[in-house]
């Protein structure tokens, strides 16, 4: 830490006067510069948002893609890939707009003002107004927004927010007072001497302020398996293009063959995740987590392990009031009313009094000499009519005080993680606060009462607490805070801790050293906030899903270090700028239904890419074997638009009505089980079913003894005429493509059985649901297939044929043969036994509580 933030003495600039500057010099000021222009931070800026969404993984690939078509001429091709990247651009940055417009209405409701000397007089003036050398009045409750020595009176400054420690330090005439920090007790003027971006609270969060995101398992994921796609796709491209070279392929035959290999790529799939994280991010929104980064909804889902800071995270700030114990002869009632009198007279109010002052019955007195409390007296007194009065630390008062010792009833109260002070009052009732010199001294004392404090714990942190245990999510208390003082307060909420750690036991250890003491510790106190980032990223060195949570400016690096970075909303507004989650209601039990939604957009992706890759890895092998056997084409552009009937709109639905379930750890591994058997079987039927239809159109052409109808219906669908080179072929081509892509969609239908079984029947992949809408989706999924092949308009937009008998008496007895082949694939598991994985963990089996 710098000379800002120790505290030293700082000489005064000789000229500087206490009636502050005059508005031409403030004026002045700001035009050189000199402006407090970088206060405390603000959200993320709209260009920000806009970059992170639209330059994604995902999206680079659909522009790309798009570039690729547009040089092919395939203009309407082009503009769907290209435009489905821009709505996946729009979805997340619509949903991070969204979050920042809020955040920003909550700053502007939060937002502070300044008392400051201006031409003799005290001004009011928002933060940003502040310049260089002005005099800052600080009064109870006020935040200190720049750097610089205090130059008259003695306030009690809160730096928690900056440092972790929840005790008030006393500044004097002279000492620092850091940007971030509070007044919480006392009055005086401030000199602005560090504004903007040379203060401590920029600087100290201007690395927190660095563009970063983690992808999460997911994502990667996905981007795996996107590039493998890819890969394959580039690779049968190239030898389907070489082939047509050789073979001597028009150019609008390249171009279209081109076009339905990109279409391999799923497209589909980005805008699936890209709308299922901004519905997530949403809902959660709506639950008291705002969220920043429309993928923290599915990141905080994996979370295994919890930092959070103690003050302001698990406690309010305040202190309540669980006992006042009488001593000696005296009576509850009495010891209550003298406190609360003693708490309403003081005139340097801090937590303590403000706590004592709402709790308990009094009245105000007429006090003659006080002495505030400072963290080198560590107690307080007041000389009134009635006597003279102390509030203080038992151990700095027990030399004064006679008769029976009390620390063993203060050890027993500390250890249950209470605060303790001691009430009494002067055995002479006109004797002095202060020695010969004037400095404060202590008279003889009388003990009145014990005075037993609590930090307050935040509502309902203790049930969270015990619900992240029953989830089996550790939780790891960092503080700036003495270590005992955060183990008491753990275990007042509900976490057991081990020996608390010290931050001076970590400097200086090595990765290796810093693991091992980080893994067997729950809590860890006189953190500074570097430190709090090496923790974090040991937990991550050491495989863990970090979640941090903090409020002040200290916790800033650390939750740009964790996988999700969560800020309090009555924080410091730099830690709400760079955190992925805001919790709008400072309830950590927010927490829960975020995790809850995030483990229903896995599990609904995740059926999801099944049936994506199930379709991209059907129509890969079909083309291979069609164009390998010299059968024509599979596919036309036209035909790869069902893919929204047999894929966009299942997957659109299935990942809405998912259920938040455990996420797969071998995700990978369900994938290939399910998606393997499913494209080799759908691929070999989809093979023989277009072999046997291109062979029997083709067949039948070469009849002399065809009706005109039907010669005409074909001269219609192929643009060629009867008697010219290629008809036949063309014929058998498009025909047997209408017999493909309507066993194909059939299929994917089933598809979707076997994923969500309403019976028995359709359970050989995993367990019947008793949700039976997939089944109702399914049903009609069929009867608008139906529309497609019996209208002639839409058979006609999807380059098929109109429904004819030989199709059906093909499709029909192959769809058949397809699933019993399909379950019985499942069932026995065919896929584990081909590879010789047995039953052993992890090996891409469904999950055991998925299996039939």
């Amino acid at each position: 830490m710098d000379s800002t933030a120790t505290g030293s003495v700082q000489r005064l600039p000789a000229a500087q006067s206490p009636a502050g500057l005059t508005s031409a010099e403030a004026q002045e000021r700001r035009r050189r510069g000199e402006g407090n222009v970088a206060v405390a931070g603000g959200s993320r800026s709209y260009a920000r948002i806009l970059r992170t969404n639209v330059f994604n993984f995902y999206n680079t690939i659909l522009f790309v893609i798009g570039a690729a078509l547009l040089a092919l001429g395939r203009y309407n091709d082009a503009f769907v890939s290209v435009g489905l990247g821009l709505v996946n651009a729009a979805l997340s940055a619509v949903q991070e707009i969204r979050a920042k417009r809020k955040l920003d209405q909550l700053q502007l409701l939060n937002q502070a003002v300044v008392h400051v000397l201006r031409d003799g007089r005290d001004v009011t003036v928002a933060p940003e107004q502040l310049v260089r050398d002005d005099v800052v009045r600080l009064r109870p409750g006020d935040q200190v927004v720049v750097d610089g020595p205090l130059i008259d009176g003695r306030v009690e400054a809160d730096e928690s927010l900056l440092t972790g420690e929840s005790e008030a330090l006393l500044k004097q005439p002279g000492d620092d007072l850091l940007s971030g920090s509070f007044c919480v007790g006392g009055e005086g003027h401030q000199l602005a001497r560090e504004v903007g971006a040379a203060s401590y609270a920029n600087r100290l969060t201007a690395e927190a302020r660095r563009d970063s995101s983690d992808a999460t398992p997911l994502q990667r994921r996905i981007e795996f398996v996107v590039r493998l796609v890819m890969a394959l796709v580039f690779l049968m491209t190239a030898t389907i293009l070489l082939q047509a070279a050789l073979e001597g392929f028009t150019l609008v035959r390249t171009v279209q063959t081109t076009a339905v290999l990109s279409g391999l790529v799923p497209y589909g799939l980005f805008f699936l995740v890209a709308l299922a994280y901004t519905v997530g991010a949403a809902q959660t929104s709506g639950r008291g987590a705002l969220v920043q980064r429309v993928n923290a909804v599915e990141s905080v889902s994996n979370v295994d392990v919890v930092c959070v800071d103690k003050t302001g995270t698990l406690t309010t700030g305040r202190l309540s009031v669980v006992e006042v114990r009488p001593v000696g002869q005296h009576r509850a009632d009495d010891a209550e009313r003298l406190l609360g009198s003693m708490a309403r007279s003081t005139a340097a109010p801090n937590l303590t009094t403000t706590a004592l002052a709402d709790a308990l019955p009094g009245e105000r007195w007429a006090v003659h000499d006080e002495v505030p409390f400072s963290s080198s007296l560590r107690w307080s007194a007041l000389r009134t009519d009635d006597g003279v009065w102390v509030l203080g630390a038992p151990d700095a008062l027990a030399e004064r005080l006679p008769g029976p010792s009390l620390a063993e009833d203060v050890r027993g109260l500390t250890a249950e993680g209470l605060r303790v002070l001691v009430h009494a009052d002067a055995a002479d009732r006109d004797a002095s606060l202060r020695d010969a010199n004037g400095r404060p001294a202590l008279p003889d004392l009388r003990p009145v009462a014990l005075v037993v404090l609590a930090d307050e714990l935040r509502p309902g942190v203790t049930e969270t607490l015990a619900e992240f245990a029953r989830q089996r999510i550790a939780v790891k208390v960092i503080s700036g805070d003495d270590p005992d003082t955060v183990a008491a307060l753990a275990t007042q909420a509900g976490i057991f801790p081990t020996p608390p750690v010290h931050g001076g036991e970590l400097v200086g250890l090595s990765d290796p050293e810093l693991d091992h003491a980080v893994a067997d510790a729950t809590v860890f106190g006189r953190i500074a906030p570097e430190q709090k980032e090496r923790i974090v990223a040991s937990l991550r060195r050491q495989g863990r899903y970090v979640a941090m949570v903090g409020d002040g400016v200290n916790d800033a690096r650390a939750l740009k270090q964790a996988q999700v970075g969560v800020a309090m909303r009555s924080g410091s507004a730099v830690t709400r700028d760079v955190a992925d989650i805001v919790l709008t209601d400072d309830s950590l039990a927010a927490l829960l239904p975020a995790r809850q939604e995030g483990r229903r957009i896995i599990n609904g992706i995740a059926t999801s890419m099944q049936l994506f890759l199930a379709r991209v890895a059907t129509q890969g092998l079909v083309i291979l074997a069609v164009t390998m056997l010299g059968l024509g084409f599979p596919y036309s552009p036209s035909q790869v638009g069902l893919t929204l009937l047999t894929v966009g709109v299942p997957t659109l639905f299935l990942t809405a009505w998912a259920r938040p379930t455990t996420p797969d750890p071998a995700l990978l591994g369900s994938l290939a089980r399910f998606v393997i058997p499913a494209a080799v079987v759908t691929g070999a039927a989809g093979v023989g079913v277009y072999a046997s239809l291109y062979e029997r159109v083709l067949h039948g052409f070469s009849s002399t003894n065809l009706p005109e109808g039907l010669i005409a219906e074909f001269e219609s669908y192929t643009g060629v005429s009867y008697g010219d080179s290629g008809f036949a072929e063309a014929s058998a081509t498009i025909g047997a493509q209408t017999g493909l892509s309507t066993f194909v969609s059939l299929a994917s239908f089933v598809l979707i059985l076997f994923l969500r079984p309403p019976t028995r029947f359709f359970a050989s992949y995993t367990r019947p649901t008793e949700d039976k809408r997939p089944t109702l989706l399914a049903a009609a999924l069929v009867l608008i297939l139906g529309a497609v092949l019996f209208v002639p308009v839409l058979s006609d937009y999807f380059g098929l044929t109109h429904a004819a008998q030989p199709v059906f008496d093909t499709v029909l007895p192959a769809l058949v043969i397809w699933f019993i082949v399909l379950t019985a694939a499942y069932r026995f598991r065919l896929l584990d036994r081909i590879l010789g994985l047995g039953d052993l963990p992890g090996n891409g089996q469904a999950p055991a509580s998925a299996r039939p």
